[in-house]
């Protein structure tokens, strides 16, 4: 079982930047995929960012490709999304995921965190 746990939502403006941690305890964390998902009122998940267990493969959203980035420190047990350029439609609760193959699509994840939110205002 792993258990994960974000951080670092908030409000900002448009333009601003934040950065979202997760923390993950539980199994080896260094074994697993890690991604990004968000989840805007009325839609569906959708993805964000994906990284693999070595953090030398990574893929990103065409959304927020050259905005965002994903990384991670397998020594903290953390991942995270810094998040620059923020858009209004960014807004959205924000969710780690683990799982153990590079992929966007949230039904190939294991475990997820509980979510953050972020707020862009215009």
């Amino acid at each position: 079982q792993v258990q994960l746990v974000e951080s670092g939502g908030g409000l900002v403006q448009a333009g601003g930047s934040l950065r979202l941690s997760c923390t993950a305890s539980g199994r080896t964390f260094s074994s697993y995929v890690m991604g990004w998902f968000r989840q805007a009122p009325g839609k569906e998940r959708e993805f964000v960012a994906t990284c693999s267990w070595s953090g030398g493969t990574k893929y990103y959203a065409d959304s927020v490709k050259g905005r965002f980035t994903i990384s991670r420190d397998n020594a903290k047990n953390t991942v995270y999304l810094q998040m620059n350029s923020l858009k209004p439609e960014d807004t959205a609760v924000y969710y780690c995921a683990a799982g153990v193959i590079v992929e966007r699509n949230p039904y190939d994840y294991i475990y997820w965190g509980q979510g953050t939110q972020v707020t862009v205002s215009s």
